[in-house]
């Protein structure tokens, strides 16, 4: 079967004057049928002739082909509709290719770039000689009709400034569009960043210290150095995820390599999440409750995020204090709840910046959903989310 999407593509990809020289020739063929002569524009009042000569040939061929210029070069397009408009007014040919000139000032007044004033006041000073001809050669046509016909045609030329004015504000709205677009998906990213890095980081750095008072265990030892492998792995594997993202082919089967995983962690990898965090010297507890929905949209994905980001504080802030985990699933939402009793101590890890909170709080807000981290009497903190499922934002 024949794709007809093909059509408007290869037109749209045709020269702009291509494309506008139909309505010309239309214009010029409509002037010619017996039919329809003398029924064009009338200025002055001049008696009708019949176009049986060069001349008005000449007319008609000036007033309708130019018409294929009216985007690409419309100051030409326009200074020859205007000729060819004199001639047949001056004549009497009154030809249907009249309407030609309140398209080509419109076609003026919204593609011309420079000299649109010199241009207007140009066109307002050759009407004035036309005028009085017309008036002369004429029954003597009252003023005001001359000044009714410049003013129609004004209008014309103002509603193609207008339609310029419109297409610029859409032009700029796209580009602020598209700059927020940019300034959201950096944004983004730099949340990506900030979970993946300083959890991976911060869980080997803790790992490394704790290494560096094991020396006389060496079984201990080597679990240890094995975990800050394991978890650098994880680390480069999650940034793999996240560059992939900047692949223009990301999406289309091109830029995903044999083996590859899907961008969004099922919460299936909540457990190996807090596994990575025991071996970081974390006692932590975890409960899954519920079954995950079919389809969660994003939601799975800032579900792990929380846990991520809190479970990561949790080994900067109070290293070693004893840490629950609580993730549950329901039809419509996912709820998360993290938090430690305070009985630990600060990890000897980089200092925060204080995005991922933050980050975490927009990602839930952008769902629907609540996000709240507080302090405890304790001294321990608790991170709570809920997280609308089914959401594709």
């Amino acid at each position: 079967m024949i794709d007809r999407r093909w059509v408007p593509e290869l037109w749209h990809r045709l020269d702009v004057t291509v494309r506008d020289l139909p309505f010309g020739v239309l214009l010029l063929v409509a002037s010619l049928l017996p039919g329809l002569r003398g029924n064009g524009t009338e200025v002055g009042g001049l008696p009708t002739q019949p176009l049986d000569d060069v001349l008005g040939g000449v007319a008609v061929a000036l007033q309708s082909l130019p018409l294929a210029l009216r985007r690409r070069w419309p100051t030409l397009c326009l200074a020859l509709v205007a000729v060819g408009f004199a001639v047949d007014q001056v004549n009497g040919y009154h030809l249907l290719a009249g309407t030609g000139l309140p398209i080509a000032l419109l076609s003026a007044g919204s593609y011309l770039e420079r000299y649109r004033r010199v241009t207007l006041l140009v066109l307002s000073a050759a009407y004035v000689p036309l005028a009085v001809v017309l008036h002369r050669r004429g029954p003597g046509e009252p003023a005001a009709e001359f000044v009714t016909f410049y003013l129609a045609m004004v209008l014309a030329w103002g509603v193609g400034v207008w339609m310029r004015s419109v297409r610029a504000a859409e032009a700029e709205r796209r580009i602020r569009v598209a700059d927020d677009a940019r300034a959201a998906e950096r944004g983004r990213i730099a949340r990506e960043l900030h979970d993946v890095v300083t959890h991976h980081v911060t869980a080997m750095v803790v790992q490394t210290e704790a290494a560096r008072y094991l020396t006389a265990a060496p079984e201990r030892l080597d679990q240890t150095l094995t975990a800050v492998s394991d978890t650098g792995r994880r680390a480069i594997t999650d940034l793999r995820h996240l560059l992939d993202l900047l692949n223009p082919d990301h999406g289309t089967g091109h830029g995903s390599g044999p083996g590859s995983e899907a961008r969004t962690p099922p919460v299936g990898r909540l457990l190996t999440l807090v596994e990575q965090t025991r071996r970081a010297g974390q006692p932590v507890e975890f409960t899954e409750e519920g079954t995950p929905a079919t389809s969660t949209g994003s939601a799975d994905l800032v579900a792990y995020r929380v846990v991520q980001e809190a479970l990561t504080n949790a080994l900067k802030y109070d290293h070693g204090s004893r840490t629950s985990v609580l993730v549950r699933h329901g039809e419509r939402e996912i709820t998360v709840e993290v938090g430690t009793d305070g009985t630990g101590s600060r990890a000897a890890s980089p200092g925060g910046s204080g995005r991922g909170l933050a980050g975490l709080r927009e990602r839930v807000d952008v769902l629907g959903g609540d996000f709240s981290a507080d302090h405890e009497a304790d001294g321990g903190f608790v991170v709570r989310a809920r997280i609308p499922a089914g959401s594709p934002s």
